[in-house]
C-alpha cells in the first residue's frame, strides 16, 4: 500500500501539471480570442513574441509564429531559472511553456471583431488568473515570471508591480506599431494582468500579527513548531480593563499562514487579542517558502 508521503508527492505532481495545463489554455484563449483580434500586446515574453511576429510580417519575407517565438525566447530564461531558483521549479516551468506553445498554435482563433476595451479587460483577466494559479502551485509561466521572482527575492516588491514596471517597453512598442490608442489598451491590459496576478498569487504578501496574551509560551511553541516563524516578545504589559499582566508577541507571516496561526492562537488562548495588518516590505531575516 502506498505511503502517505508517496500519495502527497503524487498529488503535488498532478497539481503542478494541472496548473501548467490550465495556464496553457488561459494564455492561448487570451492571445487568440482577445489580444490578436484587438491588435494589442500581452505582457512579458508573450508580448515580445507578438512584437517580433508583427515585425516579421512587415519586414521579412516570412512570418514567425508567436507560439514558436514564445518558446524560443524562454530558453535563456530557463537557464537562469535553473541556477537561480531551482531545478524542479524550472522543469515544471518548461512543461508549462511547452504546453502553452502547443495551445497557442492549435487553438483556433474565432472570426470576430470586439471592442478593444473588451479585449484588454478579458485578455488581462484570463491570463492573470492562469498565471496566478500557476505561480500559486509552485511553477512559473516562464519569461518575466522568472525575472520577477528573482527580483522579488532581492527587492521585496510585489510580483505584479515588477511585472508592470518591466512591461513599459512593450507599451511604447505598441504605440509605434499599432498607434497610441492601442498602446493605451495594451497598458490597460498589462495593468489588469498584474493586478489579477497579485490577487490570485498571494504567497509574496506578508502580514504582521500582534498577539496580546496571558499564555505566551503555548502560542510561541505552537507557532515555532507548525510554522517556523521568528517571534518578538514584549514582556510585562498590562491590560487597561482588567489590569492583568499580559505579553505581546509580534511575528511576520505569509498570507498563506493565516489559517494556521488562527487555529494555533484559538487552541492556546481563545481570549487572546489579535491584530493583523498587511506589510509593505520586510527587511532582515525572513524565510520565504521555497519554490520546488
Amino acid at each position: 500500500m502506498e505511503s502517505l508521503e508517496g500519495l502527497s508527492r503524487r498529488y503535488n505532481l498532478l497539481s503542478k501539471i494541472s496548473a501548467a495545463f490550465l495556464y496553457a489554455i488561459a494564455v492561448a484563449v487570451a492571445l487568440n480570442f482577445f489580444w490578436q483580434p484587438g491588435h494589442m500586446y500581452s505582457s512579458g515574453v508573450t508580448g515580445f513574441a507578438q512584437l517580433i511576429k508583427t515585425l516579421s510580417e512587415r519586414y521579412l519575407p516570412f512570418t514567425l509564429t508567436t507560439s514558436t517565438l514564445y518558446f524560443a525566447l524562454n530558453v535563456p530564461l530557463f537557464i537562469l531559472g535553473w541556477f537561480k531558483i531551482g531545478k524542479k521549479f524550472t522543469i515544471f516551468t518548461i512543461i508549462a511553456v511547452f504546453l502553452a506553445s502547443i495551445m497557442m498554435h492549435n487553438l483556433p482563433a474565432p472570426e470576430w471583431k470586439l471592442d478593444p476595451l473588451v479585449c484588454a479587460i478579458f485578455g488581462g483577466v484570463i491570463n492573470g488568473v492562469g498565471t496566478g494559479l500557476a505561480l500559486k502551485s509552485g511553477i512559473s509561466t516562464g519569461g518575466l515570471d522568472i525575472v520577477g521572482i528573482i527580483l522579488r527575492k532581492k527587492t521585496g516588491q510585489s510580483f505584479g508591480s515588477i511585472n508592470i514596471a518591466i512591461n513599459l517597453l512593450i507599451v511604447i512598442a505598441a504605440g509605434f506599431v499599432f498607434g497610441w490608442t492601442r498602446s493605451l489598451y495594451t497598458a490597460l491590459n498589462i495593468f489588469i494582468n498584474g493586478r489579477v496576478i497579485d490577487a490570485v498569487y498571494t504567497q509574496h504578501q506578508k502580514m504582521q500579527v500582534m498577539i496580546v496574551t496571558e499564555h505566551p509560551k503555548k502560542i510561541i511553541d505552537g507557532i515555532q513548531e507548525k510554522m517556523h516563524r521568528g517571534i518578538t516578545i514584549i514582556h510585562d504589559v498590562e491590560g487597561a480593563y482588567g489590569h492583568t499582566e499580559k505579553t505581546i508577541l509580534f511575528t511576520i507571516i505569509d498570507r498563506y499562514d493565516m489559517y494556521d496561526i488562527h487555529n494555533i492562537i484559538v487552541a492556546c488562548d481563545p481570549y487572546a487579542f489579535v491584530s493583523v495588518s498587511e506589510v509593505a516590505k520586510v527587511y532582515g531575516r525572513f524565510k520565504e517558502q521555497e519554490l520546488v
